[in-house]
């Protein structure tokens, strides 16, 4: 058990931020959640003003890393422009977010399943493939949580998923998908996807490598990059955030508009609006998408 000091943290903003899927909370405890990721199993929770991570001591740099526990989150609150009035409610809003060190395998299958599908959708078929496909692992409850051994299943590995046929995947409900997680297993297994090679990349490069995989357009490789390569300069645009842009940026925007697509015109608000934000503008775009979805304006 560890227990941590940290300002802008928070476990119940992090959970739902719409980057991970396998952080779901603890029945009856408030602010208390799992988290499974490359093959460890955590139970966290806010206790106080303290967060306390539950995990073997072997593990326990791994859950620092993947909290992104050394990074200021408040430095770049800081650095928010005082006239973006939208942003700068967001940022205070949102500031216990923290942008995870996820797998890269596990947010490009997790990212693929997210196209057309809502959060909790996707939370449920990360983990129908986790269970049937992926390993077991087992682990005990802290006393607050209940106590006693408890069964978790690790996502699947690349080899692991691609021992499923695509009829298997179509059963779990995938629909289109499946085809896309197909072929991708295959392109791993069959070395086309390099991970190491993709984990030496900029962002500039792994947003074009990673969209010459089929079912791997610009949203699903910006929300791998940032998520999954913490290039977090990295802006992934959705239907909240194309709102965003359109309802509380567009208005101001004095550059042209006319005859310019949705696409063309989001990114140059982008441009506009959140090039002042460079090295990590990825945070910005998570700050509005949490204040959109939470906070209960329309758009």
């Amino acid at each position: 058990m560890f227990r941590y000091q940290t300002t802008n943290f928070d476990l119940d903003q992090i959970a739902d931020s719409g980057q991970c899927f396998r952080m779901l909370p603890v029945k009856h405890v408030p602010h208390a959640y799992t988290a499974v990721s490359g093959g460890h199993v955590l139970y966290v929770r806010k206790d106080g003003d303290e967060i306390e991570f539950s995990c073997p001591e072997d593990a326990r740099a791994f859950w620092e890393n993947y909290f992104d526990m050394q990074t200021d989150y408040a430095a770049m609150i800081a650095s928010v422009d005082p006239e973006d009035s939208y942003l700068t409610e967001a940022a205070e809003s949102g500031s216990g977010i923290r942008i995870l060190r996820q797998d890269p395998w596990e947010m490009i299958i997790t990212f693929i399943i997210s196209q057309q599908k809502t959060i909790p959708a996707i939370r449920r078929l990360v983990e129908d493939l986790s269970r049937r496909y992926g390993t077991k692992l087992s682990c005990t409850a802290p006393d607050w949580a209940g106590g006693g051994k408890t069964d978790f299943f690790a996502f699947p590995t690349p080899e692991q998923l691609n021992r499923a046929s695509l009829e298997e995947l179509l059963d779990l409900k995938l629909g289109y998908r499946a085809k896309y997680i197909h072929a991708v297993c295959e392109d791993v297994c069959a070395g086309r996807l390099d991970f190491m090679r993709l984990a030496s990349m900029g962002y500039d490069d792994a947003m074009d490598y990673l969209q010459g995989f089929y079912g791997i357009g610009k949203k699903v490789a910006n929300c791998i990059c940032l998520f999954g390569l913490h290039h977090i300069d990295a802006f992934p645009v959705d239907t909240w955030i194309r709102k965003i842009l359109m309802s509380q940026y567009a208005p101001r925007y004095r550059g042209k508009k006319r005859g310019l697509s949705e696409d063309r015109l989001s990114d140059a608000l982008i441009r506009k609006y959140f090039s002042r934000y460079q090295g990590y503008a990825g945070v910005m775009q998570q700050y509005i998408f949490y204040f959109a979805r939470t906070s209960g304006r329309p758009l």
